[in-house]
């Protein structure tokens, strides 16, 4: 027991260092090639920080382990919504761009209510709720819409409020890379440390899987978004949530389904889902309202979080 808390300290230490250095080398690639930071954001931190769920769930479902792929993406866009940016806003409101509220953060409600609508086949026909390999190529085709969008803002070129060229390309990219190694390292520690003494303690599968392996694989966005809110950076901060949120469905769940077949039995609670699309429908809200989110709103994601999370390991 001693050894893992070591170690799940030594994974967050170099969490935290490795998230300073990729938001400062994601930044810097946006103003060298002169392209939107919320571009940046959506790609290249979404993709990176969303490795780890994207490695839980191809290693879950090879497992036969369903619960564990469902309750990594279910609780990790809840954990991105509520935890990552109630805590970012904190620190500062998050300026929200009329770009991002009419475009981005409809996109996000859309695949997270059709997410749950495919979860939810008992409602439409009576049966057992499954998830299909159908289910999982639905997904991935909805993502192609997102990946249009993304080629598209590839056109725009920078805001011309946006910083001018503070490091070079290559040590941008060097940081970027030695990053996200780091934040996926650290982030594989602390999941490893956190499951070993959950399971000394008893803990069971769902409450892990949405709790444990949620937070742990959400790490990556947690630490990158309250790093690049401490900078000034919201831009990044949004888009590693947004973006992160769309690949969690699209591709961390679509891809591995379409693949591997489809979950015969889904125990999830309804709370569960619920949850996932009011944290997506309060972010569009919140975001459309002032094009920011506030302080008192982020603190509003916070209890919203807490209650939930109080469900999940009490109830």
């Amino acid at each position: 027991m001693f050894l893992q808390i070591i170690l799940l300290i030594i994974g967050f230490i170099i969490l935290i260092k490795g998230a300073d250095f990729f938001v400062d080398g994601a930044s810097g690639i946006a103003e060298n090639f002169h392209v939107s930071k919320m571009l940046i954001g959506l790609t290249i931190v979404a993709f990176g920080t969303s490795a780890p769920e994207f490695a839980v769930s191809v290693k879950s479902l090879l497992a036969g382990s369903g619960d564990i792929v469902l309750g990594n993406v279910i609780g990790s866009n809840v954990l991105n919504i509520l935890l990552i940016l109630g805590l970012s806003s904190q620190f500062h409101s998050l300026n929200v761009k009329n770009n991002t509220v009419k475009k981005e953060l409809p996109i996000t409600l859309l695949i997270t209510t059709l997410f749950a609508c495919l979860l939810s086949d008992n409602l439409f026909d009576k049966t057992k709720n499954a998830f299909t390999r159908g289910d999982g190529i639905t997904l991935i085709l909805f993502f192609l819409v997102f990946v249009y969008y993304l080629i598209s803002m590839m056109r725009n070129k920078i805001d011309e409020d946006e910083k001018t060229n503070t490091i070079s390309l290559g040590k941008a990219i060097l940081w970027t890379v030695g990053g996200i190694i780091a934040i996926v390292l650290g982030a594989d520690t602390v999941v490893n440390s956190s499951s070993a003494i959950a399971k000394l303690l008893g803990v069971s599968e769902r409450m892990i899987s949405l709790t444990i392996i949620a937070l742990g694989t959400s790490l990556p966005e947690l630490v990158t978004s309250i790093s690049a809110t401490r900078k000034g950076e919201y831009d990044i901060a949004i888009g590693n949530v947004v973006g992160s949120n769309i690949l969690n469905i699209g591709v961390v769940i679509g891809v591995p389904i379409a693949i591997f077949g489809g979950i015969g039995t889904v125990s999830f609670s309804y709370i569960d889902i619920i949850v996932m699309i009011l944290a997506a429908l309060l972010l569009f809200i919140f975001s459309r309202n002032d094009y920011k989110i506030t302080r008192f709103e982020g603190l509003i994601f916070l209890l919203i979080f807490i209650i939930y999370y109080s469900y999940v390991i009490f109830v």
